[in-house]
């Protein structure tokens, strides 16, 4: 059986024509239509991506790989649009619209007194688009296409108020720091064409194997390996997208956009287009072993060191972001020691526990009228009930509780670090351990700050509060009116959202990590393959789960969630002491490791002191030197010969008589010579 390209065309093109109706048609059809529209072509690509999976897994369908139009074509090279839609294709199809639906449902609470309703549902439906043409592309050129389209949605969202500075300032940030990925991304392209002559992904596959033949001279007399070349600058893209160190400064403060545009960002959907796209690339990356080494110290650092900074983090949104950062690690550290599948599992389990997460902090923002300082809640547990569960669900997936999604992913992960041995691994594997203690703390903190223990909030009579968004008229800690769970469209997706949170791992863990589920996406050589070690000691979900009971992973973050508990229920004045005795440690996540002012001073203010130097060295003293040079010499020689222009008779009379003299006397040496 194959897949229809009508439903294929549908899937991609649904969300777009919602988009385009609740962008150009906004005032015409109003509130109701911008989101039904918008919401009807999410869904209905998410029905349709949910059937081609099903025909696929079950139903007996081949893979789909088409053109569906032929953009240009230049000799030998062809552009084309089209679609690879195979079984990791279709897992990223229903992850991606199956959140975005969630999302655009959610908006509908979150946005409802917000004046750019109708174009913020046109944004995260185009976003929505974006990502669809980006996983299903077939070549590399619409790869690059979404990529930079989900880039420049992002910027759209992250900057979606627009009067405020500091979001202005994190979409910039987020444009800026993406685009020197996606410099070394496009490089990346630029190699495969060089060397294989064509985009097209099935082409490029089938070649790889002569790659292992091909070295690039970078710098005269070093050869780099050309597997190295193209992966390492593919990787490069993968840092921006999917934000790993040094390219991860944009990520938290993207926090300034809308909470919906941080679920669908951060979620399924932009941060991991990097995780799949070298998972995707797996016949590339497993023909160098440098490149896959530098995969994994990358991750591994992202995966503990950002993970630290959560800790101190006091704005609800942000100690989620943090833990974005982490996981991402996670799944790069996978890519590096090539479980493809176990980065790209995590990668499901991940888009719904975060983007439960996210909604959760939305749906706590909302009741404290847009406060979003942890220090100034507590005690929220009987007045969200739904938002209280919903969130210790997704908490406890991402602490990798035994049973819960995040536990299968995160536990094989770890299991598969444990048992490679490439270069880098040893390191990775401190990483990623330490990082689960890491992990606990953080989430356990952030329930512990937000729910329970005493209000440390006051309710002001008196003091209406319409909740624009940008409003700021109390203290902090001080609302108009007493907390209460959200409404229906926020409650809603944050249940839809907790189910596979707590349920998905259970019958996709088997077939994805220790099965044939993947088939031929994924290549991985017979000496790397970590976690087909792992399957020969794999024996179905529920033995895996009271296995994880007697493991490390397990202890070590139970650990993270006693000194939590200790610490944040019982006696929170132990926080105090701590921060004081370890002062310098403190200092140094509360700066970030003070990144961000480094980037400041050597890029920002250093560009602006390159361009003072090029304008006074170049411009002023060249460019305007010559021109007004040239400009004062004409000056000067009319001057003079303005002198000449005296008017006098003889003055002419003498300079006529001076001038036949010259003439003759040239002639009468000419005539000599």
């Amino acid at each position: 059986m194959t897949l229809s390209q009508g439903i294929l065309l549908a899937i991609v093109l649904a969300p777009l024509a919602g988009s385009l109706l609740a962008g150009l048609l906004g005032r015409q059809i109003g509130r109701v239509g911008a989101h039904t529209v918008t919401i009807l072509g999410v869904a209905l690509s998410c029905v349709l991506s949910c059937y081609v999976l099903y025909q696929l897994v079950w139903g007996g369908a081949q893979t789909y790989d088409h053109n569906v139009y032929t953009w240009f074509e230049v000799g030998r090279l062809s552009a084309s649009v089209g679609f690879l839609v195979d079984r990791l294709t279709a897992m990223m199809m229903v992850v991606v619209t199956f959140v975005s639906l969630m999302v655009h449902v959610y908006t509908i609470g979150y946005m409802a007194d917000d004046d750019g309703y109708q174009r913020f549902f046109s944004y995260i439906a185009l976003f929505t688009f974006s990502m669809l043409m980006l996983v299903m592309s077939n070549n590399f050129l619409q790869l690059f296409f979404g990529w930079e389209a989900v880039g420049l949605v992002s910027y759209l969202l992250i900057g979606f108020w627009y009067k405020r500075p500091t979001a202005i300032y994190a979409n910039l940030k987020a444009f800026m720091v993406n685009r020197v990925g996606d410099f070394g991304f496009l490089l990346g392209i630029a190699a495969v064409l060089f060397w294989f002559g064509t985009l097209d992904y099935a082409q490029v596959f089938q070649q790889a194997g002569k790659l292992e033949d091909l070295s690039l001279e970078v710098i005269a007399g070093h050869p780099w390996h050309a597997a190295t070349v193209i992966g390492i600058l593919l990787f490069i893209g993968a840092m921006g997208k999917s934000a790993q160190v040094p390219l991860h400064v944009w990520l938290p403060d993207s926090m300034e956009g809308p909470t919906p545009i941080s679920a669908l960002i951060h979620a399924a959907t932009m941060v991991t287009a990097g995780i799949f796209m070298v998972a995707r690339m797996s016949p590339l990356y497993e023909l160098s072993e440098t490149a896959l080494s530098v995969v994994l110290v990358i991750g591994a650092t992202t995966a503990l060191f950002t993970g630290l900074i959560g800790i101190v983090q006091n704005d609800i949104k942000r100690v989620v972001a943090y833990s974005t950062l982490s996981q991402l690690g996670y799944m790069t550290v996978a890519l590096g020691v090539s479980a493809y599948s176990g980065a790209v599992f995590h990668l499901m389990t991940h888009a719904f526990f975060k983007a439960l997460l996210f909604l959760g902090a939305g749906s706590v923002i909302i009741a404290m009228h847009h406060e979003q300082d942890m220090r100034y809640m507590g005690g929220l547990r009987k007045y969200m009930p739904v938002t209280y569960i919903t969130m210790w669900i997704g908490s406890l997936a991402l602490a990798g509780m035994p049973g819960f999604a995040g536990f299968f992913s995160k536990d094989a992960i770890i299991e598969a670090v444990g048992a490679s041995h490439r270069w880098g691994s040893g390191y990775a594997y401190f990483c990623v351990l330490a990082g689960v203690f890491v992990t606990a703390l953080y989430s356990f903190r952030l329930l512990y700050l937000t729910f329970h223990g005493k209000e440390r909030f006051t309710v002001k009579a008196g003091h209406g509060h319409d909740a624009h968004h940008d409003d700021h008229h109390h203290k902090p800690g001080e609302l108009a009116h007493p907390p209460h769970e959200s409404p229906w469209v926020v409650t809603l997706p944050l249940v839809m959202l907790a189910i596979p949170s707590l349920l998905i791992g259970w019958p996709t863990i088997g077939p994805m990590l220790f099965g044939d589920y993947f088939g031929r996406s994924i290549v991985v050589g017979e000496a790397n393959d970590v976690l087909g070690e792992l399957g020969a000691e794999f024996h179905g979900p529920l033995a895996m789960v009271l296995h994880g009971f007697t493991q490390w992973p397990f202890w070590i973050a139970f650990a993270g969630f006693a000194t939590a508990t200790y610490v944040y229920l019982f006696n929170p004045a132990v926080a105090d002491r701590v921060k004081r005795a370890l002062k310098p440690l403190y200092e140094l996540l509360a700066h970030k490791y003070w990144i961000d002012e480094i980037y400041y001073a050597l890029f920002a203010k250093g560009g602006v002191r390159l361009g003072r130097a090029f304008w006074r060295g170049g411009d002023a003293a060249v460019i305007d030197g010559a021109i007004d040079g040239s400009a004062a010499l004409v000056v000067r020689t009319a001057a003079a010969l303005r002198g000449l222009q005296s008017g006098f008779l003889y003055h002419y009379a003498f300079a006529m008589i001076f001038g036949l003299v010259l003439l003759l006397a040239g002639f009468w040496l000419f005539g000599h010579v």
